[in-house]
């Protein structure tokens, strides 16, 4: 199955979202922050399948982790997540980045079927 990075700076969801991932097999790997998921990225060499990303986290925040980590790791696959109508705005002009930003909230058969779509997406590019 995937290796799946969630990152989110609110611990009950980040749980949730992780629980849900695994449900379906998938190897998840958890970061309270951008700048957390920066650093793991980097310590795995960018060998995760997809990133789930808050956009609104203190410290670094998912479009700034997008932009860096896409940088460094061209083939990473990024999905983002937001509950902000703002932030949906601001990452607009990183459909070259993300897959998609996703609009919390979001029940979990959603999220299973939002992964399971990228990540069949990525498997046929």
């Amino acid at each position: 199955m995937a290796r799946i990075l969630v990152v989110d700076d609110e611990e009950a969801v980040r749980a949730l979202i992780a629980r849900g991932v695994a449900l379906d097999g998938h190897e998840v790997t958890v970061a309270g922050d951008g700048a957390e998921a920066m650093d793991l990225v980097t310590e795995h060499g960018g060998a995760f399948d997809l990133v789930l990303s808050d956009i609104r986290m203190p410290l670094m925040d998912g479009i700034a982790f997008a932009l860096q980590a896409k940088r460094e790791f061209p083939d990473l696959t990024i999905l983002l997540m937001t509950g902000y109508a703002e932030q949906r705005e601001r990452a607009k002009s990183l459909e070259n980045i993300v897959v998609d930003v996703m609009t919390k909230p979001f029940g979990l058969a959603e999220l299973r079927s939002t992964v399971e779509r990228t990540l069949a997406l990525k498997k046929g590019a």
